[in-house]
């Protein structure tokens, strides 16, 4: 339930700090004083979009607060837990233990310039998560749902709300997305049967060529290196002899002889002066390497063979390999991996040649599920709607409209093709008069009759659909006299299962309250300001009177009011 509203720099309001009781508060207050905008500051907390003239005029922001208990509300608790927001407060109770009342503030802070910012116990949120949760905690009943009322979406919306079958319409709903996307598939398969036909033609001469060549994976880089040494093998053959030469083979003077020369003169010294010797033992490890590497290019150029029949293949395949992959645009060392990947697509194109052949059944299958979940929904609908019938007939009735019937008609769609939400067609019918036969709401009903079908279908939808908050927003437009007696006893009986805020202007509603809030409005000619003031048990005696006689209070209005507060 609701328990504290604190609203700060909002419209014409500079500062509110609201606590709200269990049962039934009704807000009254004169025309123009803005009995609503506790109710609008309340939708900004529960994420609705905020407008240009939300923050006072000459404030830097708008910082509106309100404070839920959720210690019985199951559903908000779950959500807060799974989103990581919860937060637990002890309080100690009557007999000096504790007991765990769990809270949950919802806060928003509005800015001048219009950003908005939202927070959940203290943590920013996105606004879409505020209005995921308020939905939870919070429902909000507006003076133009009557308007609402006569739409057969939304009257669907309120069969199915009271039928309670979401299961059902989910049911619905899986099966014709998992159609529509079937016959999105199919319907893209066959209008790409041609294209596909030319692509698979083109795919096929592609992997043909590409796997005749079978090029292996890492092979062209061992090409390329074969093709350079191949190609340069008379200077290898050439350089590595003359390199011989001067290691090794010149008679004259060759590197290894005149390493081993200086080594063994350096050895000789040292016998004279020590530090000779280790110069001697590096240039006797240079002299050991050396050794060792004109050994390896000596083996390297006699296994050196000039084939020129090896050479031309290699040549050839390595040609063959650049022109494959300048023809595809790809890296020639990419060309293994995109025959693979070409490979792949044309299975996936004789892949839907299967699916489509196969895909019509299922279309089939799935539209058969489709109709059988379509039905059971459409018996549920069939059954609540003859329950909702009645109990609407009898409020109608109660509310000053005594010959008044209600029906809810439902039909089968003039397509057979399925739809999201069934495959009926829900209209909510009424006869006002004795003989009258049932029409269209639209077509018989006046606007304060209207208004009356509304509030019975609010107060059963909201009986049936339990809210720890029920909010109504002027609602009793257009009713007056004993049918507001009505509606108020209606809103007060609501009051003993779940918290129930009135807006009104009707006496016989306000006086039902078991808290009642005044809203005023001051101005000094230059500001002007909005206060919403808790009535004490005289003063509500005076704001009952006031709303039945007007601005003079008579000692007729006073007693009036009397009765009807003791009532």
């Amino acid at each position: 339930m609701l328990l504290q509203l604190t609203i700060q720099n909002f419209a014409i309001v500079k500062a509110l700090d609201i606590d709200w009781q269990q049962g039934m508060t009704t807000i009254t207050g004169e025309t123009g004083a803005g009995k609503s905008i506790a109710i609008d500051a309340l939708g900004l907390c529960l994420g609705e979009r905020a407008t240009t003239n939300t923050v006072r005029p000459g404030a830097k922001k708008a910082d509106l607060a309100a404070t839920f208990d959720v210690t019985n509300n199951t559903l908000a608790q779950q959500w807060l837990i799974s989103q990581e927001l919860q937060q637990s407060q002890s309080d100690s109770d009557s007999t000096g233990g504790t007991v765990e009342a769990q809270e949950c503030i919802l806060r928003r802070v509005i800015s001048a310039e219009g950003r908005s910012r939202a927070f959940i116990n203290g943590s920013q949120v996105p606004l879409a998560q505020l209005k995921e949760l308020g939905q939870l905690l919070i429902n909000i009943h507006g003076q133009h749902d009557h308007q609402l009322i006569i739409k057969p979406i939304e009257q669907r919306k309120m069969l199915d709300a009271f039928a309670g079958h979401d299961d059902l319409i989910d049911n619905v709903k899986h099966y014709y997305q998992s159609y529509r996307k079937q016959v999105a598939e199919l319907e893209a398969l066959e209008l790409s049967q041609q294209q596909r036909e030319a692509k698979k033609q083109l795919l096929q001469y592609q992997v043909h060529e590409l796997d005749e060549f079978s090029l292996q994976a890492d092979e062209f880089q061992t090409l390329e290196a074969d093709f350079k040494r191949f190609s340069h093998s008379q200077q290898i053959l050439s350089d590595t002899m003359e390199s011989l030469h001067i290691l090794s083979q010149n008679e004259q003077f060759n590197a290894l002889d005149a390493l081993q020369k200086c080594h063994d003169t350096l050895s000789t010294l040292a016998h004279y002066d020590s530090e000779l010797a280790n110069i001697a033992a590096i240039i006797n490890d240079a002299v050991v390497q050396l050794d060792e590497a004109n050994n390896d290019l000596r083996h390297y150029h006699d296994r050196l063979e000039l084939d020129p029949q090896a050479f031309s293949m290699i040549e050839e395949r390595y040609s063959q390999a650049i022109q494959l992959a300048k023809k595809h645009q790809v890296a020639p060392e990419q060309l293994p991996d995109y025959h693979q990947q070409l490979a792949l697509e044309l299975n996936g194109l004789t892949g839907d040649e299967t699916r489509l052949a196969g895909l019509a059944d299922e279309i089939e299958q799935t539209k058969q599920r489709y109709f059988e979940a379509a039905q059971v929904l459409t018996d549920s609908r069939m059954a609540a709607a003859k329950i909702l019938s009645s109990d609407v007939t009898t409020s109608i009735q109660t509310l000053n409209m005594p010959h008044g019937q209600f029906d809810v008609a439902i039909t089968p769609l003039s397509s057979d093709k399925p739809s999201a939400q069934g495959q009926d067609e829900v209209l909510f019918v009424v006869s006002i008069n004795p003989g009258q036969s049932l029409e269209a709401m639209h077509k018989v009903a006046s606007g304060g009759e209207l208004s009356r079908i509304s509030l019975a279908m609010q107060v059963i939808l909201a009986d049936k659909v339990v809210s720890p908050t029920l909010i109504f927003d002027e609602v009793d437009v257009g009713i007056s006299g004993p049918t507001a007696a009505m509606v108020g006893a209606k809103l007060q009986q609501l009051a003993k299962n779940t918290q129930v805020i009135c807006v009104t202007h009707l006496p016989q509603v306000a006086c039902k309250g078991h808290q009642q809030l005044f809203v005023a409005k001051l101005t000094d000619g230059e500001h002007t300001e909005t206060s919403v003031t808790e009535l004490s048990e005289g003063a509500r005696v005076k704001e009952i009177a006031r709303l039945l006689a007007g601005n003079t209070i008579t000692e007729s209005s006073l007693a009036n009011a009397q009765e009807l507060l003791a009532g």
